[in-house]
C-alpha cells in the first residue's frame, strides 16, 4: 500500500497518520549528505548488535537480565557488515551520514513500517517471542485500544467512519502470520501521535535501554534506545539509537554526526538536546513503555 493510500485511509477513518513526515522546523533530511570516515569497533563473532558494536575504551555495557526487553535489543541480529537499509519496495537507502548497521528483521512489502511502527514492532516482537501475549496492545490514533489477546481469539477490527469495534471473523489462532497481520493493522492506524500518548515521560538522566525519544504529531519522529554503557571511573553513560523513517524502511543503527570519534555511541548529557542524523530531540521527549 503506497503512502498516499495509507494517509487517505487514516484521514477517512481517524486522523492523519503521518508519523515521519519530511522535516518541519526541527527535523533534518540530508539529500546529499557527507560523512567523515568513522572507524567503528567491530567483532567478527556473530552479527548480534553486542558483538558487532564494541564499547569505547573505558566503557562497559550496563548490566541487564537475560530475559529482558533490554537484552532482546542488545542482542538483536544485524545484517552483515556493509549492508544497506532497504525501503519496503526494495530500493536502497544510502547510509552516508545516517546509519552504520541495519537490523535484520523483515518489514513486509507495504509502505507501513515507518518510525513509530518500528518501535512498536520491536516491543511486540519481544513480547510475542517471550509468549507475553497479554502485554501486546497499542492504541490507534482515535484512542481505541487493540489487544493482541483479542486478535488471538479470532476477533478482528471493524472500522465504520469514526466507529471502531471488534467482530468475530476467524478461528482462534496464534501463528506468526496472525501476529504480523495484527502488527500491520497497528502500523496502518497508529503513529507517533498515538504512541507518544501511550508512553510515560522519564527524566533524561534516568534513560534505560528500550526507552523512546519521540515527538508526536504531523510531522513527528521517534527513535529507540538500543543499548547503553557506562564509564565506571567517571560515571559517564553512553547509548545507541535505532530508527526507521519515511517511506517504510528497515530499521537502522544511527551514527553520531556530532562526535565521529564516539560514533555510533552518544553521550548522555541531561538537559542537552539530542541531535540524531534526521531529527533533533529535546530532553523532555524521552518516554518509556508502561510494561
Amino acid at each position: 500500500m503506497n503512502c498516499f493510500i495509507k494517509n487517505l485511509l487514516v484521514y477517512l477513518f481517524f486522523l492523519p497518520i503521518i508519523s515521519c513526515q519530511p522535516p518541519a522546523a526541527n527535523s533534518k533530511i540530508t539529500s546529499t549528505p557527507t560523512e567523515e570516515k568513522i572507524e567503528v569497533p567491530t567483532k567478527s563473532k556473530t552479527n548480534k548488535l553486542s558483538d558487532r558494536i564494541e564499547t569505547p575504551l573505558g566503557f562497559k555495557r550496563l548490566p541487564i537480565t537475560e530475559s529482558s526487553y533490554a537484552h532482546y535489543l542488545r542482542t538483536i541480529p544485524l545484517k552483515p557488515e556493509g549492508s544497506k537499509a532497504r525501503y519496503y519496495n526494495g530500493d536502497i537507502k544510502p547510509s552516508e551520514g545516517i546509519y552504520m548497521a541495519v537490523i535484520d528483521l523483515d518489514i513486509g512489502h507495504e509502505d507501513l513500517h515507518q518510525c513509530a511502527d518500528a518501535i512498536m514492532r520491536l516491543k511486540a516482537e519481544y513480547l510475542w517471542q517471550s509468549k507475553q501475549y497479554d502485554k501486546i496492545h497499542f492504541n490507534l490514533t482515535n484512542g481505541f485500544r487493540v489487544d493482541y489477546s483479542e486478535w488471538m481469539k479470532g476477533r478482528r477490527m471493524i472500522v465504520e467512519g469514526n466507529k471502531t469495534y471488534w467482530d468475530n471473523q476467524s478461528n482462534p489462532s496464534n501463528t506468526y502470520e496472525d501476529f504480523w497481520q495484527y502488527m500491520e493493522l497497528i502500523f496502518m492506524y497508529a503513529g507517533t501521535a498515538s504512541l507518544e500518548k501511550e508512553l510515560i515521560s522519564v527524566p533524561l538522566s534516568q534513560m534505560k535501554i528500550g526507552d523512546v525519544l519521540i515527538k508526536g504529531g504531523f510531522p513527528g519522529h521517534a527513535v529507540v534506545i538500543m543499548d547503553m554503557a557506562i564509564n565506571e571511573s567517571t560515571g559517564q553513560k553512553i547509548f545507541l539509537m535505532a530508527q526507521s523513517y519515511m517511506p517504510a524502511q528497515e530499521a537502522q543503527i544511527l551514527i553520531n554526526r556530532e562526535n565521529s570519534e564516539l560514533s555510533p555511541w552518544y553521550e548522555l548529557l541531561p538537559g542537552k538536546d539530542i541531535t540524531s542524523p534526521q531529527w533533533d530531540f529535546s530532553p523532555d521527549q524521552l518516554k518509556r513503555f508502561k510494561d
